[in-house]
């Protein structure tokens, strides 16, 4: 990504006045938070630019590996919890790239057993979500300038949502076959490509949602370029 459009990126998620920093030499953290007796966690991903991967398959609530090379843009990660709920936070500090060749990327490996509701706030870039052998509850993405691919294949326990507010750009949301889908795209959107779905009227649907112990609710609003869904 451009160095003007990641400063744009990061301005648009911060809100506050920021910081100008420059690239200095690629650095390394790891960053593990354990799992407590939490029922259900809300995890936040706050990136303004860069690039996210996260999976599942972690025995802690969450094993994170970042890269960089803006020293002030070092992730933090905040969990707090009530005994029932927890709040899981990772973000990206509010500054400005000023100049030089950027790497920024988080790699990211969530528990698969705790019921999650998962939030992405992401700027530019490219964010890659496998996220269907996690107990989701919910998700929730908003999307800036760059690229969303987004894995929801797996088997899913009980119905959950999944929503997506676009910048520009393109998103590709692979759902799993065997539970029941009802999706839908509105406003601003470019090319809408359906793999796997049959439309019926304003949506698309599955024909295993009339029958399927499990329900996958997918809402797009405005503003991607392009959005792929695919069921098969």
């Amino acid at each position: 990504m451009k160095p003007a459009l990641l400063a744009l990126a990061a301005l648009a998620t911060s809100g506050c006045v920021l910081d100008i920093e420059r690239t200095g030499p690629l650095e390394h953290d790891r960053q593990t938070v354990d799992l407590d007796k939490a029922e259900m966690v809300r995890t936040e991903l706050k990136m303004g630019a860069g690039e996210l991967t996260v999976d599942g398959g972690s025995p802690k609530l969450i094993d994170a590996d970042f890269s960089y090379n803006v020293a002030g843009w070092k992730p933090a990660i905040k969990y707090t919890s009530s005994g029932v709920r927890g709040n899981l936070v990772v973000e990206q500090p509010h500054s400005v790239h000023a100049g030089g060749k950027l790497k920024y990327r988080w790699d990211l490996r969530l528990n698969d057993k705790v019921p999650m509701d998962v939030v992405v706030e992401f700027g530019a870039g490219e964010a890659r979500l496998n996220l269907g052998d996690l107990n989701l509850r919910s998700v929730q993405v908003h999307m800036g300038v760059g690229e969303l691919r987004m894995d929801l294949r797996g088997k899913p326990a009980r119905d959950y949502s999944v929503t997506i507010d676009g910048g520009v750009g393109q998103a590709t949301v692979y759902l799993p076959r065997d539970v029941g889908i009802i999706a839908n795209a509105t406003g601003g959107i470019g090319n809408i490509s359906v793999s796997g779905l049959e439309k019926r009227g304003n949506r698309w649907i599955n024909p295993a949602h009339e029958n399927a112990p499990v329900m996958i609710h997918v809402d797009v609003h405005g503003g991607i370029g392009e959005i792929r869904l695919v069921a098969d």
